[in-house]
């Protein structure tokens, strides 16, 4: 398995966020869904990775650097888009997405990696709290949501 970097318009990513969508969507009312498009993750200052086999694209994530009110980079960047296909859950994919964003936002200089999951995505808070997220409030432009978790991990 190697880390790559995707391209969000490609017929086989193309399909990943699909299937994203409609697990997201099976989960949570279209009002908690915070799903950014394709486009936004095509944007240069975005890093948009997934893990592949040579036959198989596994998962992907990508980490999206924010800005302040004044169009200044904020101090934070949000991961958005961590999936990972059912039939390779359990196998430390997604372990392995998350250490190239988090090393990806290190090598940036950012000082806070924030998420937004859902309450019925155990599986994902486990793993973000193994690498040492911690629960906060709401970030950016959310608004507080029941059917929400926020975190934030802070990078030395």
């Amino acid at each position: 398995m190697e880390i790559i970097n995707l391209d969000p318009h490609h017929p086989e990513v193309s399909q990943l966020l699909r299937d994203i969508d409609a697990l997201m969507n099976t989960l949570y009312p279209p009002s908690s869904n915070q799903l950014i498009p394709a486009d936004e993750l095509a944007a240069p200052d975005v890093y948009f990775v997934g893990a592949r086999t040579e036959q198989t694209l596994m998962g992907c994530g990508a980490l999206v650097p924010k800005t302040d009110g004044a169009g200044e980079l904020a101090c934070y960047a949000e991961l958005k888009r961590v999936y990972v296909q059912p039939p390779y859950r359990g196998l430390g994919v997604s372990k392995q997405i998350m250490q190239s964003l988090i090393e990806h936002a290190r090598r940036c200089g950012f000082k806070v990696l924030r998420l937004e999951t859902g309450i019925r995505q155990t599986e994902a808070i486990g793993l973000y709290t193994s690498l040492g997220f911690i629960q906060c409030e709401a970030f950016g432009s959310y608004e507080p949501d029941p059917l929400s978790v926020y975190m934030e991990l802070h990078l030395s």
